[in-house]
């Protein structure tokens, strides 16, 4: 059996885990990023110790990397990260790794890697065009056509979250953290007393504002995934990200909303999925990368 260590870099924590060539998570650990207080050095000095830990009971393969961060997946750098990850811009993931463990390494940006693996295994892989979008402190997007990921001319293909709503940005408007803080503005609370499970069970338990607040963000999620629809036509539209774990609630709601911002023969031809891999899905997209590239190699 061959293994293989796969890294997901996130702003707030770094997954990782022996996956074998079954794309089989052995087993996995999770550590905080420390992002601000490290930087992008401090981040690579924790994805070496992991590596160097999983060779002590693990002949390895290959290094699988998932990352936020916008990817250039042929060098395996990242060629721009927002400053929640300061001096991660220009880091070279793939030659650092190659150089000092001696096996091949690739790399991808982490929503890729989300949506590459909803595609090969998870709730997409019954669709040849997904569009995965994930919903967090931001919003992230990737197209992938046939399990190949479409990174565009520059590899900034799906940047979503950038598209201009009026003056303000998609991920400006329709993000979990967004929710979260205007729920806080409106009851008048300190930043920090509200969180997205929070948000949820004052909505079930009657709350307006929260209820408002709720149909608020899922008629910007539903004018957001139309409008990248008409430019796409996706079979099926996959989301992810914490505050989708709410899929009961949500699915609905964001599904009506695409219904009104669509024209009816394209949402009829429309599919809204919520993700099957949850955290698991940065760690097995990085592997499905891994091996989509040795291919062409």
């Amino acid at each position: 059996m061959k293994y293989y260590v796969s890294i997901d870099i996130g702003g707030t924590s770094i997954k990782y885990g022996i996956i074998n060539e079954e794309a089989e998570i052995v087993t996995q650990g999770e550590m905080p990023t420390e992002a601000m207080q490290k930087g992008g050095s401090g981040i690579m000095e924790k994805a070496e110790s992991i590596v160097s830990d999983y060779q002590k009971s693990y002949v390895l393969e290959g290094i699988c990397i998932s990352t936020a961060g916008m990817v250039d997946y042929k060098k395996g750098e990242i060629f721009y990260a927002a400053p929640l990850i300061p001096d991660y811009t220009g880091t070279r993931i793939k030659e650092r790794m190659e150089t000092r463990f001696q096996i091949p390494c690739e790399v991808e940006n982490d929503v890729n890697c989300a949506g590459l693996a909803e595609s090969i295994s998870g709730a997409g892989k019954p669709y040849g065009i997904c569009l995965c979008l994930t919903v967090g402190t931001g919003i992230g997007g990737c197209i992938v056509i046939n399990q190949q990921v479409y990174h565009g001319f520059s590899n900034s293909a799906c940047e979503v979250g950038y598209m201009k709503f009026g003056d303000e940005e998609f991920q400006s408007l329709g993000s979990s953290k967004i929710l979260v803080r205007k729920i806080e503005e409106e009851k008048g609370l300190e930043p920090g007393s509200f969180n997205g499970k929070m948000v949820f069970e004052k909505a079930v338990e009657g709350d307006e504002v929260c209820i408002h607040r709720i149909d608020e963000m899922a008629d910007i999620l539903g004018k957001g995934i139309a409008n990248i629809c008409y430019v796409i036509n996706p079979e099926a539209v996959i989301l992810g990200g914490g505050i989708m774990a709410q899929k009961e609630y949500l699915q609905h709601r964001i599904r009506e909303a695409m219904d009104r911002y669509l024209v009816s023969s394209i949402a009829q031809k429309t599919t809204l999925l919520f993700a099957k891999h949850k955290n698991d899905a940065g760690m097995l997209g990085a592997f499905y990368h891994y091996q989509n590239q040795r291919k062409k190699e």
